[in-house]
């Protein structure tokens, strides 16, 4: 049974690394990719040598790390929340409206918050603002909104699939845990606060584990198609993923693409190492490896 999911892991994220080497050489086509000339950390340069990185590598770990830590903790709390409802039939129905939007493309998404945010017939300005006597806002222009509307968009897309995983952990808990403290008088509160969450909290630090390789990346389709890639937006929206798209769509470079892709998975690496590092000090037995 194991044979399929190990093949596929092989080829998608194995067998790839091969192209490191990429990262390293000038790409041509016309003399192949064994045969273009090596230029060692060349390939590098143009992401640490440009005025734009501490701006980019900022928006990208700090939007990551929101993400992660907003995501999980209203992935726990929706879970926890669907845990206590009796009814099946409206278990089912409220997982399958909180799923949905995990499998919708960000270029659907990119319109649908062109729908709320348009300048003159947007939701938001020709309903909700007038609500409240404000004047129309020109979203696509006004970048200090846009640090909210990407997290309020990226949690509406992945709470609903992250609460899947707590949902099952909790379905794992033995029921005889509850029992036992509803006849000692605890209230709902202290059944999650102590029962609850020390059950699920192995997964949620295994989560968090695999999630920290992943803070010097970025949703590529979050971060361009819905912002429409304005540039005016650049300052609060700008990412290593769009940046390096930007640049390479300009200078054509394979090579330059995969010293970035290299970058963002040599850091990410190291940060699942430090963080399971950090768990394992803590507590020896949730640690990842």
């Amino acid at each position: 049974m194991i044979v399929p999911a190990a093949v596929v892991l092989l080829l998608n994220n194995y067998l790839p690394m091969f192209g490191l080497f990429i990262a390293f050489k000038k790409i041509n086509y016309v003399d192949g990719i064994w045969g273009s000339p090596w230029v060692g950390f060349e390939n590098f340069t143009f992401l640490f040598n440009n005025g734009s990185l501490w701006r980019i590598v900022r928006n990208t770990v700090a939007y990551s790390m929101t993400f992660m830590i907003l995501n999980l903790i209203l992935s726990v709390a929706i879970a926890m929340a669907l845990n206590e409802i009796r009814s099946r039939i409206a278990v089912k129905s409220y997982q399958s409206f909180l799923i949905m939007p995990h499998f919708l493309s960000m270029v659907v998404i990119s319109y649908l918050v062109y729908a709320f945010l348009h300048p003159t017939h947007g939701f938001m300005n020709a309903t909700v603002l007038p609500w409240f006597g404000k004047e129309p806002v020109s979203w696509y222009m006004a970048k200090e909104y846009w640090p909210f509307i990407l997290t309020i968009v990226n949690a509406w897309k992945g709470v609903g699939i992250g609460a899947v995983i707590y949902i099952a952990a909790i379905a794992g808990i033995d029921p005889e845990y509850y029992e036992a403290a509803v006849i000692d008088g605890a209230s709902k509160w202290k059944q999650i606060l102590h029962i609850t969450l020390p059950s699920i909290m192995p997964i949620i630090i295994i989560m968090t584990i695999l999630n920290m390789g992943h803070v010097f990346n970025s949703d590529f389709g979050l971060f361009y198609q819905v912002p429409m890639d304005s540039g005016v937006l650049y300052p609060a929206t700008d990412t290593v993923d769009t940046y390096v798209y930007r640049v390479l769509m300009q200078l054509n470079d394979i090579g330059m693409s995969s010293a970035a892709a290299m970058v963002q998975s040599v850091l990410g690496f190291i940060m699942v190492f430090l963080t399971n590092g950090a768990v394992r000090k803590i507590n020896s037995d949730q640690a990842l490896f």
